[in-house]
């Protein structure tokens, strides 16, 4: 694994950005979309994890992300970390962003990205795919997901 989600967001997925943080308010969601590096960036992606891993509200893992979510890597970083704590269903629907990461970073709504930040953002979504699938498999293979 190249990422330790104890020890916050890691400096090779720091991403550089053409799509900019603007805008005054800082929101549960602000750290979605803020993929450049500005300290104010970094510090938006850390505290939207922190709010989606601390949250007993796990709405926001059925909602639909925008590429920049992917490339800022806060929805799967937060879904790896909780990935012991989801139900079968929100690890499935989680599983299952994370397969077509790749294809929207590479798509149509990722060409405001940076080909590192498409990237970062494809292998981010690969291994959190991966880490998705052992879990269910370890508590839901028996279970319908």
């Amino acid at each position: 694994m190249f990422f330790d989600p104890r020890q916050g967001l890691p400096p090779l997925l720091v991403i550089a950005a053409l799509v900019g943080c603007g805008g005054p308010n800082v929101g549960t969601s602000s750290g979605l979309t803020c993929v450049d590096d500005s300290p104010r960036c970094i510090e938006r992606r850390q505290q939207t994890l922190s709010y989606l891993v601390d949250s007993n509200d796990r709405a926001w893992i059925k909602a639909h992300p925008p590429a920049e979510a992917y490339a800022s890597g806060v929805r799967l970083f937060a879904l790896q970390r909780k990935k012991k704590e989801l139900t079968c269903e929100e690890l499935a629907h989680g599983r299952h962003e994370a397969e077509k990461g790749p294809g929207i970073l590479r798509g149509p709504e990722g060409a405001k990205l940076t080909s590192a930040q498409v990237s970062r953002g494809a292998i981010l979504a690969s291994e959190v795919s991966r880490e998705l699938a052992a879990e269910i498999e370890r508590r839901c293979k028996n279970k319908k997901t």
